[in-house]
This record gives structure tokens, C-alpha cells and sequence, in this order.
């Protein structure tokens, strides 16, 4: 059912509230020409939040209408502005023809901007994720589930009221969803963003089934995520908010990581506040420990030492064996591996990669090889700087395979022809392949490509 059309406005502001009012509680960009605008109350948040003029535009129901307006061209560095205050904007673009047909020209709202959901890297800081976080609530116990939407990976976690506030230290989120009917002191947020979603979408159920169909798989349980009703609650509605800012399904997101407060040391959050680790007494970003131990050459090492600091595991095996690997790769010589380290793209971002990505970056993985003697007298010490940089590999392996199965029309099934041509045997399945297996394959299809066009 259409909603009520709003009476005594102009056809074009009658537009404009029709599609305001389906997101009362966020700023409404809306496009004319080379500028997006803003009308009534949210133009006068605006000129005050972002310091720029408010005007009026004729009237409407006999009133002035305030309005203010960023232009285009520059819209990226307003939204980083208002997403840094915690506002979320909803952008509307004109999809249908001017002069087509009598009244405005059809407008919709095709992307909803907020702290939590960002995947433009003009919006992202480079060294850190901007975490989105559901929280649901069954009987005294809490459900936790979070997402980076630039990376594609989700997390889960059930924890006890009492642990609460050390997962929200652990996970610094951009933006919380809770229930719209959960008491305010079920959960102290502070002065996080806190965005409240229907009761009905933390449901296990819903949850566990949107799970399934974004893993593509059959049963949760080799992620160790079956028995995990609060937190399956948290992701049905974790997913549904992602899916309903983006404006699409979430295709790049296919990982799934379960977590436990017992396999991580336990860090308050006033002894995270203490410590200074990320943020100083006074919410600066430096000098804290993490500005102070950060010299990685990209944002993906900046990202994983972020998470090593605030989430530091227990297991005392996991810590020496970074020890070891950064104390091999000082004495061996960080010069070649860092230098090629500057020229890599940040990978753990891309997720959408054309053929053009096929052709290989700087060869890091190559650089590490070589510091590392195989086999050298200490094969513990080179399997812990292999160790250290899997991440690494698993990301060039990611891009690799995007682009391979884009190139292939999104079916890797059908690649045995493009296998064979890469001289490996097209009976393999493409996750058995390795690194340089995938860097073989990419190439041959980029040949093709080249040959077919």
C-alpha cells in the first residue's frame, strides 16, 4: 500500500517527503542537477553540522522550506564528515528521464551511508575497520555478531552481561543495532553509535538460515557455529541491516569466524582505557601504544597489529612464533619486502576485481621466500614467518580467485579448459589449487581474454 501523499506541496516536495518519510531518522540527500539537497529539518542539521549556508527555496503548504545543498563532485568528503559525528545519510539519485513524463523525474534512495557499513575507500581510514555490531539478548545471555563490510568476513560470539562491555572494548564498533525494545541499560554503549532495528529481526531462526544461504553451505557446523541461538539472532539482523544499506546482496561476504572470551586475555575496558592502547586518557589517536609500535607500510599491516593489541590471544605458542618470524626477517633485511610492500594494493579490500587486477603486484610473496632460506638450519623459524604471512598469501589468493571466477561468468566449475591451459590438470578442484597455481591460472585466462576481444 502507498503511503499517504502528502497534501498542499509542490509535486517535487511531495516527492521529496514521500521518500523521507521512509527514513525518518536519516539525513536525505537528494539529487538536482549538480548538487544533492536537503529540505526542512535535515538542511538545518546540516548547516550546522557541516558549517555550510542554509537558504529557502520558495514555500510549500504555505511555509518557507530551509534548504541547504554540498555539490556532487564533492559529496564524499561531506559524508566522511557527517559518518566521523555518527550520522548516517541516505542517498538519492534521479534513475529516471528527465522530460520523460509529466512531474519530477523518478528518484530512490540506492545507497544508506552509515558509521558501520562503509565500503568506499574514501570514507575508510586506512589503518583501521569500520566495524558494524548487533547485539541480541536471550534470557542472561548476549549474542554478539559483527561484520567489516570492506572485508567480508563475519564474526560470532555468545557472552555472559558481565563480559559485555570487554567484547564492545575488544571490537571498538562503528555502529551497535540493537532491539527497538531493549531497556538502555541492557547494555552500556557509551557514546558509540547506536542504531535501533525491529524486535522482529533478531530472530535464531532467521538467523541461522541467512548464515546458511551467505556461507552457501549446508550446516553450520564446520565453523562450530550450530549451537549459537543468541548469536544467530544477532547476524539475522547484522545481515538484513547490511543488506538494507546496501542496497544489494552482500556477494563478497563469505567468511565466518567464531570466537571465545576464553581464548583471548581478558582486557576491561578501563584497563584498555589505561594501557592507552589505541586511544589516549583523552581520545586522541597518538601517542598510544599502537601509534607508537606502527611502522607497517600498509593498511593491512596496520589493521592486523590493531587486532593483535586488542586481541591478544592466550595461547603463548601463537605469540612466539611472531617473535621468531620478525626477529628472522630483522636479521635477514626488510628492505626488498618492505619496499615491495609499498607498492601492494590493499587487497583485503577489493571485492569486486576486473580482469586488469590479473596482472600480478610487486611478487612479496617472493620476497619472503627469499629471506628465508628452504630449508634453512631453523625450520621452526621459517615456518613461523610463513606463519605470519598467510594472511598475505590468503589475500593475493582471494583477488586471484574473484577475478578468475568474474572472468568465467561467476562459474569456477567450468574451468577445467582454462586449468589445462595454465598446465595444470583440469581435473583439480579450485580450492586445492595453491598460490602460484592461482597466479598460473589468472594468467591464462587473461590470455584468452586478450586473444577472444
Amino acid at each position: 500500500m502507498n503511503a499517504a501523499e502528502p497534501v498542499g506541496h509542490t509535486p517535487m516536495m511531495a516527492q521529496y517527503l514521500r521518500i523521507k518519510a521512509d527514513h525518518p531518522e536519516t539525513l536525505l540527500f537528494y539529487r538536482m542537477g549538480d548538487f544533492y539537497e536537503l529540505f526542512l529539518d535535515d538542511a538545518k542539521k546540516a548547516a550546522r553540522l557541516l558549517d555550510i549556508t542554509l537558504t529557502s527555496r520558495g514555500a510549500s503548504a504555505g511555509a518557507p522550506i530551509p534548504m541547504a545543498g554540498v555539490p556532487v563532485h564533492a559529496v564524499e568528503t561531506y559524508l566522511a564528515r557527517l559518518v566521523r559525528l555518527g550520522e548516517s545519510v541516505a542517498i538519492c539519485e534521479q534513475v529516471g528521464e528527465v522530460g520523460l513524463g509529466k512531474g519530477p523525474v523518478e528518484r530512490k534512495v540506492v545507497r544508506i551511508v552509515t558509521p558501520g557499513t562503509l565500503t568506499e575507500s574514501d570514507l575508510l581510514a586506512d589503518k583501521s575497520d569500520a566495524v558494524l555490531l548487533a547485539i541480541a539478548q536471550r534470557r542472561t545471555t548476549f549474542g554478539l555478531a559483527w561484520t567489516a563490510l570492506s572485508n567480508g568476513e563475519i564474526g560470532l560470539t555468545e557472552c555472559s552481561e558481565g563480559e559485555l562491555a570487554g567484547w564492545i572494548a575488544r571490537l571498538a564498533p562503528a555502529e551497535i543495532l540493537i532491539a527497538a525494545d531493549l531497556p538502555e541499560d541492557a547494555c552500556d554503549t557509551g557514546s558509540l553509535t547506536l542504531t535501533r532495528r525491529p524486535e522482529w529481526q533478531f530472530d535464531s531462526s532467521l538467523g541461522a538460515r541467512k548464515l546458511l544461504a551467505q556461507l552457501r553451505v549446508a550446516t553450520l557446523a564446520g565453523f562450530a557455529a550450530e549451537n549459537l541461538p543468541a548469536a544467530h539472532a544477532a547476524a539475522a539482523a547484522l545481515l538484513s541491516y547490511a543488506e538494507h544499506t546496501q542496497g544489494r546482496a552482500l556477494a563478497h561476504v563469505h567468511r565466518l569466524t567464531v570466537q571465545s572470551a576464553g581464548d583471548l586475555i581478558d582486557l576491561p575496558p578501563t584497563t584498555h582505557r589505561n594501557l592507552e592502547l589505541t586511544r589516549t586518557l583523552r581520545g586522541q589517536e597518538a601517542p598510544t601504544l599502537l601509534s607508537t609500535l606502527d611502522g607497517c607500510c600498509t593498511g593491512m599491516g596496520s589493521r592486523a597489529l590493531r587486532h593483535w593489541l586488542t586481541q591478544p590471544l592466550r595461547e603463548r605458542r601463537v605469540a612466539t612464533q611472531r617473535h621468531e618470524a620478525i626477529a628472522a626477517l630483522h636479521a635477514t633485511g626488510l628492505d626488498d619486502l618492505r619496499g615491495a610492500l609499498r607498492h601492494l594494493a590493499d587487497v583485503e579490500r577489493i571485492r569486486d576485481v576486473p580482469p586488469s587486477a590479473f596482472d600480478p603486484p610487486p611478487a612479496v610473496h617472493s620476497s619472503i621466500i627469499r629471506i628465508v632460506p628452504a630449508p634453512g638450519p631453523d625450520p621452526a623459524v621459517r615456518a613461523s614467518v610463513l606463519a605470519l604471512a598467510k594472511p598475505l598469501f590468503q589475500s593475493r589468493r582471494k583477488t586471484l580467485r574473484n577475478g578468475v571466477s568474474r572472468a568465467l561468468g561467476g562459474d569456477l566449475t567450468g574451468a577445467g579448459v582454462a586449468l589445462a591451459g595454465a598446465g595444470i590438470d583440469p581435473g583439480r578442484r579450485p580450492g586445492t589449487l595453491r598460490l602460484d597455481e592461482w597466479e598460473l591460472l589468472a594468467r591464462a585466462v587473461a590470455e584468452v581474454r586478450s586473444v577472444t576481444r
